[in-house]
């Protein structure tokens, strides 16, 4: 398998040269925290006009926006339940009213540890409605746009390395979501659309490293120790950010950290 490993942190300007997006127009997925709400403002500080993506945190996302434009960005935030393809189509809508259409999609938002989403929540969010997010954004896409999938070590290498139990369902959700993103390679390769799948290992302060630890007080300790150490959000948000813009690795992957325990 070949692969590109990176091990890079970004400075306090963000990873991406300043004006490199000028012009450009950029949705990440739950981007109202976290990972995402630090790529979608590496993207803005770049120069280009973002959409903050949120399910329910709009108080959040728009005190993102309120931030990004203080700093001289152009910034908007749009509610949607990815799992909803009456909300996604809303959502899509606006996009193309106020943008035109877009330059970079970054499917970031996750879940299937949280509790009282309902049967099945892992599998219906983190593969059928990022199958039906793509579908959907590729009218808005055109030649030379990018399309950057979001995964864990964990997941990406289910099939071969097992994993803590309680990630267990995220990590197999994940891999068949990442599984039937690539199905639409081709097509995207023939509209000119180029795919990058980011794989980290576990990433300290993230919603999933704190349910992870009230399920297990020692597994991202262990983690941690296995792994030497663990990204913290912001330095994976800037690889994350460099995937949208660096050439497409082959085998569409870019490995964040260490991978040689995974067979790699």
């Amino acid at each position: 398998m070949s692969f590109l490993v990176t091990d890079s942190t970004n400075s306090k300007t963000g990873p991406l040269a300043s004006n490199s997006l000028s012009g450009k127009r950029a949705l990440v997925t739950g981007s109202s925290r976290g990972i995402g709400a630090d790529t979608v403002t590496f993207f803005a500080e770049a120069g280009a006009s973002v959409v903050i993506n949120y399910r329910n945190k709009a108080a959040r996302a728009q005190k993102l926006v309120a931030s990004i434009e203080a700093n001289g960005g152009s910034a908007f935030a749009i509610g949607a339940d990815l799992t909803d393809p009456a909300s996604l189509a809303a959502m899509f809508g606006e996009v193309k009213e106020k943008l035109g259409g877009l330059d970079i999609l970054v499917m970031n938002a996750s879940g299937g540890m949280e509790a009282d989403l309902g049967e099945n929540y892992a599998m219906r969010l983190n593969r059928d409605a990022q199958v039906e997010l793509l579908k959907a954004a590729l009218p808005l896409l055109g030649e030379g746009s990018r399309v950057v999938f979001v995964t864990s070590h964990q997941a990406h290498f289910i099939k071969t390395t097992k994993t803590m139990p309680e990630y267990l369902q995220v990590a197999l959700s994940k891999r068949a979501g990442e599984d039937a993103l690539r199905e639409l390679i081709p097509t995207l390769k023939d509209a000119g659309i180029g795919f990058v799948v980011v794989s980290g290992d576990m990433i300290e302060g993230t919603i999933t490293a704190t349910l992870l630890q009230r399920a297990n007080p020692e597994a991202i300790g262990a983690r941690r120790e296995a792994a030497g150490r663990l990204y913290n959000v912001s330095e994976f948000a800037a690889e994350v950010a460099l995937a949208a813009v660096e050439p497409v690795p082959e085998n569409n992957t870019r490995y964040v950290g260490d991978v040689t325990e995974f067979g790699v």
